[in-house]
């Protein structure tokens, strides 16, 4: 089964603008720790979507574009749950992500929680 880059990706919900100010913030660019992808996560209607910006030639079927959904709340001072939907594939899975100012992991579930991945992202530099 090919999930590829759906568990990776990331995207949140309004609730990111109600996290308190000591919160790191995800929107801005994302590099993978694999080196595979990289993403722009920005406001998306009342949610946030990950948009990817550049995908590693030869990987699959992810595409640059290809968007990730999520509708997530804070839960805690750099952290954030809820659930994330990759419309390409018609999948949702609940998603955690843990913010830093400059790191990030994700993790995305399905199946009830018995298949999931975790997903390192570094900040992209501006340059």
């Amino acid at each position: 089964m090919k999930l590829s880059l759906a568990f990776c990706l990331v995207s949140l919900s309004a609730g990111v603008a109600a996290a308190s100010a000591d919160s790191a913030s995800p929107l801005g660019e994302w590099s993978r720790g694999d080196g595979i992808a990289r993403v722009r996560i920005e406001p998306c209607g009342q949610r946030l979507c990950a948009i990817n910006t550049w995908i590693k030639p030869g990987v699959g079927d992810e595409k640059v574009g290809d968007r990730l959904v999520l509708d997530v709340l804070p839960a805690g001072a750099s952290a954030f749950k809820g659930k994330a939907f990759d419309p390409k594939r018609n999948l949702t899975f609940t998603f955690h992500m843990d913010v830093g100012d400059r790191s990030m992991t994700t993790r995305g579930c399905m199946v009830a929680g018995l298949v999931c991945k975790d997903v390192n992202w570094t900040r992209a530099s501006s340059e």
